[in-house]
């Protein structure tokens, strides 16, 4: 029996996208570092009439998942930012519940991150942290601290601009001591002393929630990533619409200051 034109026209597009979706899974069109902005828990929250903490709860979930499906994918780095400097303007209540929630969540995950070779790291200004959180976060670094799969960073009470100036006072106190000349502290040299300087920088920004900003995030460290940003809520966020966003990184051109000439150069002359 033939096919009518809509059922062959469907049968066409299910298998461009299965194609897109294996062409996503390849290592070549996989960012090394992948960073995300988790936005839209309460939003989420909000329009099933939730209290706002169900959506930060759901949104851990999704949190599991994207570890899961980066580790699986051969992912580096996957940066999320759970708790910005200026999340401590929220209702008291709700940055409390968020702490009892980052503690809760260190200590049921640490055990899978760990059997799944995956290596924790936190990076922000963590004196602001009740003493049990900082406790954990140590406990959970040392427990992963040799794995050798996906390191995952969780900036947490993180600015981008905190850390540019964390950098410069630290780099300041080596010159005033002795330790360092001014002429030697070269974009370069600044770039490996901020956050995440020992790691390669981010390959693709991810921000979920509607906004189109990068809210004091990785100011530094953003400078020639490619930014991609979505509708999807957080809670939303799955496997599919992670691969939308990787198919679409995949399809960029990166010229890092080069013509697209120069680009296309270099690729006929590695393949």
């Amino acid at each position: 029996m033939s096919q009518s034109p809509t059922s062959l026209y469907l049968t066409e597009v299910m298998g461009l996208k299965r194609i897109a979706a294996m062409s996503v899974t390849a290592p070549e069109s996989m960012p090394r570092h992948v960073a995300i902005i988790m936005d839209g828990n309460g939003r989420w929250a909000s329009k099933r009439h939730l209290p706002r903490f169900a959506g930060h709860r759901a949104g851990v979930t999704r949190v599991r998942e994207m570890v899961r499906v980066c580790n699986q994918r051969g992912v580096q780095v996957l940066t999320l930012f759970a708790f910005s400097s200026e999340n401590w303007r929220r209702p008291s209540q709700e940055v409390d519940l968020l702490m009892g929630l980052f503690i809760s969540t260190l200590r049921r995950e640490t055990r899978d991150l760990h059997r799944n070779n995956v290596k924790l790291r936190v990076v922000g200004e963590r004196s602001a942290f009740p003493v049990r959180l900082q406790e954990q976060i140590q406990a959970a670094e040392a427990q992963t601290a040799n794995n050798t799969g996906l390191q995952l960073v969780v900036a947490a009470n993180y600015g981008g601009r905190w850390d540019v100036a964390d950098t410069a006072r630290r780099l300041a106190s080596q010159v005033a001591a002795g330790e360092l000349l001014p002429e030697a502290i070269t974009a370069e040299y600044f770039g490996r002393a901020v956050c995440l300087g020992d790691l390669p920088e981010p390959d693709l920004f991810i921000r979920t929630g509607g906004e189109q900003r990068i809210s004091n995030y990785l100011l530094w460290q953003l400078a020639y990533t490619e930014l991609y940003f979505t509708d999807t809520l957080w809670p939303d966020f799955g496997e599919a619409a992670f691969d939308e966003a990787v198919l679409w990184f995949s399809s960029r051109q990166r010229r890092f200051g080069r013509t697209g000439e120069q680009v296309d150069e270099v690729r006929v002359g590695e393949g």
